[in-house]
């Protein structure tokens, strides 16, 4: 008999938000020595990617709201970690790393290596890609025209 996944215990998203609570306090406690989150350093290593990245790129990229996007960068603008600056069209932002951003990079880039390592070991390889591939296809189900790349993730 096929599963029809009806049961609470199935849910999709109640179990992505265990998962990703979890994850991120693991990220967050392995990131701390760099005094960066895991919130952080996923914007500034997107950042980073692009070089230069305006705001609406930037949050489709993320999977984000502007409005959640756009409070997290005043907290890292504020922190001297990004530049915001108007783009050829005033209507559009451009965001920019500091040098003291790509410095926390390098240092939060050796701590999150470890994090992924542990966590590649845990689950194994195959376990890693297939979780990948099913997060890239969940995001895909409810977001097809936003849904970015897991090798990127």
């Amino acid at each position: 008999m096929p599963h029809d996944f009806t049961d609470v215990h199935d849910c999709t998203g109640n179990n992505l938000r265990k998962a990703t609570r979890a994850v991120t306090q693991y990220y967050d406690d392995a990131l701390r020595p760099s005094g960066l989150r895991l919130t952080q350093f996923s914007l500034l290593s997107a950042i980073k990617e692009f070089g230069t990245v305006n705001i609406g790129t930037l949050a489709e990229e993320s999977v984000m709201d502007r409005t959640t996007l756009t409070r997290n960068l005043r907290l890292l603008e504020g922190e001297g970690l990004i530049t915001v600056t108007p783009g050829e069209d005033a209507r559009v932002r451009e965001v920019s790393l500091t040098l003291e951003a790509r410095e926390k990079l390098t240092v939060a880039h050796r701590h999150w290596k470890r994090a992924q390592a542990h966590i590649a070991e845990q689950m194994g390889p195959d376990g890693v890609r297939h979780l990948l591939r099913a997060l890239s296809g969940a995001i895909h189900a409810v977001r097809p025209s936003t849904a970015p790349s897991a090798s990127r993730s």
